[in-house]
């Protein structure tokens, strides 16, 4: 039976971080995906390395703060794979948040940037609103533009994973987990890798399975403990119309919740809900009110469009990722966005990730590794996670362990 230091089940954005941290510490690790790398939550995202400006409407400053850093770490690692982009938030006389509260809210971006070159902003002077083509401009009252960031959510998890596995891990995809047995000494797993039935030993397992981590927490023997979670649907659409140059910040003309109308490969890029959902037990779908909230949105702010139907037709994609939030009582537009790690004194060897942002996979990374060498010890290191430079992974077959295993 093969041995390893770590097990990362999940190979989404945060089980691939933790991969690639992991192993530029030295330990010997694998990362196991039932699917695909970057098949599910994290190639069906927003597509958006930003701080959260709206995060600071319930107050999660260290989380703005936290994921403005992050997201100037991933300007510098990644500029192959993370831009710059301009976003725009018009304001209109009507507007549930005036110009002074945006502007107080941008003020207060920029202070947490620490003077990051992206934390500026401006008023667009009036002469050159005629260049946001479509906008309603009737009771428009100000336009603001800041900056934040855009990426191939799939692309850049896929190049996290091709850099985990350069410092030598194993990956290895289409293999499901079907049990673990855990002890004060470490884990079993039992694989089904492409039919075939594996048996894995691991000093310690991080499960990172993004809205299946209770899932997998059953398979657990003997039984392991997990948190309360609600499952949440994020919906997008891509329209066939010609890509603004930049991002729209809009507030929703339904309800507080605010979208993006994004430029995605030269087409139209609106998104997203927050549909609560009871199970997993099928694919993800766009909702039919789901497809009325957005297109309705983008028909407020820009009316000549076209009617809902006119616009319907030209939707040439439609995808949905599904956010892990802890179960509360408040709405889910208002529920903490920080990932939640959860371990247990019964299993000291299994660490669970629950929820947490695109953006900051790599403090998430960080807090797992500290577990890992609290439980493990160190080893010795073998590259620094800060200077690992990270470009698209070329296409590629990951199936590293059953070449192992042959």
């Amino acid at each position: 039976m093969q041995h390893l230091d770590l097990v990362v089940i999940g190979a989404g954005i945060n089980g691939v971080g933790v991969a690639q941290f992991a192993r530029a510490a030295g330990y010997s690790v694998l990362l196991l995906d039932r699917g695909k790398v970057g098949g599910q939550t994290s190639a069906n995202s927003s597509k958006l390395i930003h701080g959260g400006l709206r995060y600071l409407e319930s107050m999660q400053l260290d989380l703005v703060r936290k994921s403005l850093k992050a997201r100037r770490d991933l300007l510098r690692l990644a500029p192959e794979l993370v831009r710059p982009v301009p976003f725009y938030i018009p304001i209109y006389r009507h507007s549930r948040r005036s110009a002074f509260t945006i502007g107080a809210g941008l003020s207060l971006y920029g202070l947490l940037s620490e003077f990051d070159p992206l934390g500026r902003f401006q008023r667009v002077p009036k002469l050159e609103w005629a260049k946001f083509k479509g906008l309603r401009q009737d009771s428009l009252h100000t336009v603001f533009q800041y900056w934040d960031a855009q990426t191939d959510d799939a692309r850049l998890t896929r190049a996290v994973a091709a850099s985990a596995r350069e410092l030598g891990a194993l990956v290895q995809e289409d293999t499901e987990v079907t049990a673990i047995r855990h002890s004060a000494a470490g884990c079993e797993l039992e694989l089904n890798c492409h039919g075939e039935t594996i048996s894995v030993a691991a000093s310690a397992v991080v499960n990172a399975a993004g809205p299946w981590v209770n899932e997998l927490l059953h398979r657990v023997q003997p039984p392991a403990p997990s948190e309360r979670l609600q499952w949440v649907q994020g919906a997008h659409l891509l329209l066939d119309i010609p890509a603004f140059d930049g991002i729209f910040y809009l507030e929703s003309c339904f309800d507080k919740r605010v979208v993006f109308v994004m430029p995605w490969y030269g087409k139209t890029l609106i998104g997203t809900t927050e549909t609560p959902i009871d199970s997993l037990t099928s694919e993800p779908q766009v909702t039919a009110a789901e497809q009325a909230y957005l297109l309705g949105i983008f028909r407020h702010y820009f009316p000549d469009a076209g009617s809902e139907s006119e616009l319907a037709q030209k939707i040439v994609a439609r995808f949905c990722g599904v956010r892990v939030l802890p179960r509360v009582a408040s709405d889910a537009f208002d529920a903490p966005r920080d990932t939640l790690i959860h371990t247990s004194h019964s299993h000291p060897r299994l660490l669970s990730l629950y929820g947490g942002k695109l953006t900051t996979f790599r403090d998430s990374a960080a807090e797992v590794l500290d577990w890992v060498h609290g439980r493990l010890g160190a080893r010795t290191e073998l590259a620094d996670p800060d200077k690992l430079m990270l470009h698209p992974a070329p296409e590629c077959h990951w199936d590293d362990l059953c070449v192992q295993t042959r």
